[in-house]
């Protein structure tokens, strides 16, 4: 029995139990003890519910709120931004699900992106669960007690996941307001200097090694320092970029909290549209997105981040930017793309973000 298997056949076991027990309420409830904010969200996904939880705590500030993390993205969070806790949870370690269900009942749950984790809310005894609507198949939302809409009009998704929340809209995301994790020693690069974050989730958000070569040689003519990032088994797209070694690489050397020091550092962070470029701006890092395959709106800092120094590079509108999906819904505002590498196997949007385009935002971004 794998364990993605044991972690579901408790979540509805319990789910049920717990459901028939104490049902479920339509209204929420107006002064929650307890919050849950559940999902399985990937690195990049889960820093931009960070609106959502500045929004929870301005409205409930003596609330215990609780948010569902990978493991490894738990140390980003070990000093509470907005006093939130998060709790390791993955499908994969049954275990994790076990942990959550041993929490006390929570009063109120928020399931952002895909509404099969309202049946882990209702396991973890939430009251009232509040999801978007649309997700398929419908027994996914079997436990939503309050199914809103997406935004008719374009926005980023952290802002429409914050509408989720009732109560007035927290303040704009500042420098300072992410508590530093801590983080074991590691050897920073001499300041002024620059990450290029090379890494992505797919082939297809990737940028050409000879452009990232050729940033880091303009980046250095303007008295930065060049160090190249990625993820672990990205190390030979770093090898790419720089064959000669030339510049100090980190990809696969940081864990998460290491990473956020270096970014916190840094003058300038430029990567593709990936989870890191989410946790540059938790550190305030001056941050140039490369947007192809995603959408430089719906990833972009909307009314939260606004005041965070960042700026998208994209070429828009795209010919094969043109999917509306969204989290499996259908929204008629939305342009992105989500195709495999069997679908599109050269990753042209990416191909068409010139060099000096990205120069041109990071020499704007850093006379901010």
């Amino acid at each position: 029995m794998g364990e993605r298997f044991t972690t579901r056949r408790i979540a509805v076991t319990r789910a049920f139990t717990r459901r028939i027990a104490a049902p479920g309420t339509r209204e929420a409830p107006r002064d929650p003890r307890r919050i849950l904010v559940a999902h399985n969200l990937l690195l990049g996904d889960t820093v931009m519910l960070t609106p959502l939880l500045a929004k929870l705590r301005a409205n409930h500030r003596e609330a215990d709120i609780a948010l569902l993390a990978h493991p490894a993205f738990v140390p980003l969070y070990a000093n509470r931004p907005y006093g939130v806790r998060a709790l390791p949870f993955t499908p994969h370690e049954a275990a994790t699900t076990m942990r959550l269900l041993g929490e006390p009942a929570f009063d109120l749950a928020f399931v952002p992106g895909d509404n099969r984790y309202a049946w882990l809310a209702a396991a973890a005894g939430a009251r009232h669960i509040v999801a978007h609507d649309g997700d398929t198949p419908w027994t996914k939302s079997w436990f939503v007690d309050d199914a809103q809409p997406y935004s008719s009009q374009p926005a980023t998704w952290g802002d429409m996941v914050a509408a989720l929340a009732r109560g007035n809209d927290p303040e704009p995301f500042r420098a300072g307001d992410w508590p530093a994790p801590r983080s074991a020693p590691y050897d920073a690069p001499r300041a002024p200097y620059a990450v290029l974050h090379v890494g992505a989730s797919t082939p297809l958000k990737q940028w050409l090694p000879e452009r990232w070569r050729a940033l880091a040689e303009a980046l250095e003519q303007r008295g930065l320092t060049v160090v190249w990032s990625g993820g672990r088994g990205e190390e030979g797209l770093v090898s790419a970029c720089d064959p000669d070694k030339r510049r100090t690489s980190y990809a696969g050397r940081l864990d998460l909290a290491q990473l956020w020091h270096l970014l916190k550092g840094a003058a300038l962070l430029v990567a593709p549209d990936t989870g890191v470029t989410h946790v540059g701006r938790t550190a305030f890092t001056p941050t140039v997105t490369l947007y192809g395959p995603g959408s430089a709106v719906i990833c972009g800092p909307g009314n939260f981040w606004r005041e965070v120094p960042m700026r998208s590079v994209t070429v828009d509108p795209f010919p094969c930017r043109d999917q509306k999906i969204l989290f499996r819904r259908e929204i008629a505002w939305v342009r992105r793309c989500g195709r495999s590498t069997s679908e599109c196997p050269e990753p042209k949007c990416m191909h068409a973000i010139g060099v000096e385009a990205v120069l041109a935002a990071a020499d704007e971004i850093r006379k901010r």
